[in-house]
């Protein structure tokens, strides 16, 4: 059996999120007042008890997430007893988690982590001025299909594939008035539902490039190490280990298509049959089965699910 461990994107923060580790667990409890250093901001403390109307800011959830992410991971190594090369053969994040991933494979170091994905979500918020840009969902629609919607609803407009999650679930982003039209359009192509999602900014699309370049510009400034095990990178759904590779392609990432799908049956094509979803939220474990029946997904939120997995390693 080979396992890759994977790292939730945004949508999956909630208030209480870590609330359970950071009891059971000194540390976790260690990686949220590392993490509230580095930030100077009691992060933590919004984690435990909202509001959920600033925990929700892209500033905010981006770094929430990682911290308990990585608290995951450091559990299993240090509480556990098991170092991640022993535990994943590769490692993989949606969106963000791509960060988190990094931290947890020691390409990146927690600090740098959550100084990144604070400016990450700040640039991102910055770039497109709330209310101009959308985000949809189009439920039973594969990439290609969903590709030519946004190029029929464009007229001129930016709209693009954001996310191909797998199991016929597509989201597409850019300015509203094309986001909503490509809904249109895709229904007309066999898409079954499409919603807006309630989110702050239109992200992996090119109204994005200048939260690319303020990201391109504060990556050059940080060290990153050669991860433990590979990175399968969200832009080419497949591995990397060189640390200039891996910033280029965190750059390219903010405009680009995470290709979650690929990057998932890239993973079983090496031989992965289990997938191990590290942090808040049932996303990337919940999609596993859509995206290939023979794998396994597995959700480690709270210390029960850390003490079960630990039982079978």
């Amino acid at each position: 059996m080979s396992r890759a461990f994977v790292f939730p994107g945004q949508g999956s923060q909630a208030v209480g999120m870590g609330v359970d580790l950071a009891a059971a667990f000194a540390t976790a409890r260690d990686v949220f007042g590392e993490v509230d250093e580095a930030l100077k901001q009691n992060l933590s403390r919004l984690m435990r008890e909202g509001p959920e109307s600033d925990l929700v800011l892209t500033e905010n959830a981006q770094p929430a997430l990682m911290a308990v992410s990585a608290a995951v991971v450091r559990i299993l190594e240090k509480d556990g007893g098991k170092s991640l090369s022993e535990l994943a053969s590769h490692v993989a994040g949606h969106s963000l988690g791509e960060y988190s991933a990094l931290a947890a494979a020691g390409a990146l170091k927690l600090s740098d982590a959550a100084r990144l994905l604070k400016l990450r979500g700040q640039s991102m918020q910055k770039a497109v001025p709330v209310g101009e840009g959308a985000m949809a969902a189009l439920l039973g629609i594969e990439l290609e299909p969903a590709q030519e919607a946004c190029k029929e609803a464009a007229q001129g407009e930016i709209v693009a594939v954001a996310n191909d999650n797998g199991g016929g679930q597509i989201v597409v982003s850019g300015r509203k008035a094309a986001v909503e039209r490509t809904i249109e359009a895709a229904k007309a192509k066999g898409c079954k539902r499409g919603m807006l999602l309630p989110v702050s900014a239109p992200f992996h699309c090119p109204l994005m490039q200048p939260a690319a370049d303020a990201m391109q510009e504060a990556l050059e400034k940080v060290t990153f190490a050669t991860p433990r095990v590979p990175l399968v990178a969200n832009v080419l759904a497949s591995e990397i280990t060189n640390p200039s590779d891996i910033k280029q392609r965190l750059v390219e990432q903010v405009t680009g298509l995470v290709r979650w799908r690929e990057s998932v049956q890239y993973m079983r094509s090496n031989a992965v049959d289990t997938l191990v979803e590290c942090g808040s939220g049932k996303v990337l474990s919940g999609l596993v089965k859509r995206i290939d029946k023979e794998m396994t997904g597995i959700a480690l939120n709270a210390p029960a699910d850390i003490e079960a997995f630990l039982k079978t390693v």
